[in-house]
């Protein structure tokens, strides 16, 4: 339940964001925000704010999915114009270069959601205005 009340304290989002990608607290930016790989931690260790109430789900892996897709695609074409090398090396080069950087990308990208429901007070942020 989203708290619309003009006594909400305004909650930019913004900022939210930029400590989502940095993958630290969204409220204050200091704390981390996983405890493990992709695993969010229930509160910050810094100012206790309770971010157990996130609902990622499968939104960072489309994301990444998105993101890699594109970088791959312009990855292929610049390989194969200006090097032009045996496809095995150019599948084998992209694949690990596809797994390294979806592997290194989902956790920010994770902040990135988790950041954009802290500050729009969603599944639960908003209780404690």
């Amino acid at each position: 339940m989203t708290d619309t009340s003009p006594h909400a304290a305004e909650r930019p989002t913004k900022p939210a964001i930029m400590n989502g990608l940095r993958s630290r607290c969204p409220r204050c930016g200091e704390g981390k925000l996983f405890d493990r790989y992709l695993h969010v931690a229930d509160t910050c260790p810094n100012c206790g704010e309770e971010l157990f109430h996130h609902r990622a789900d499968d939104g960072p892996a489309y994301l990444v999915i998105l993101l890699v897709a594109h970088i791959i695609g312009f990855a292929i074409h610049l390989m194969w114009v200006v090097w032009r090398p045996e496809p095995l090396v150019m599948a084998t080069v992209l694949s690990v270069g596809a797994v390294g950087l979806s592997l290194a990308l989902l956790p920010p990208m994770k902040g990135l959601i988790v950041g954009i429901q802290w500050s729009r007070r969603m599944h639960g942020f908003g209780h404690n205005a």
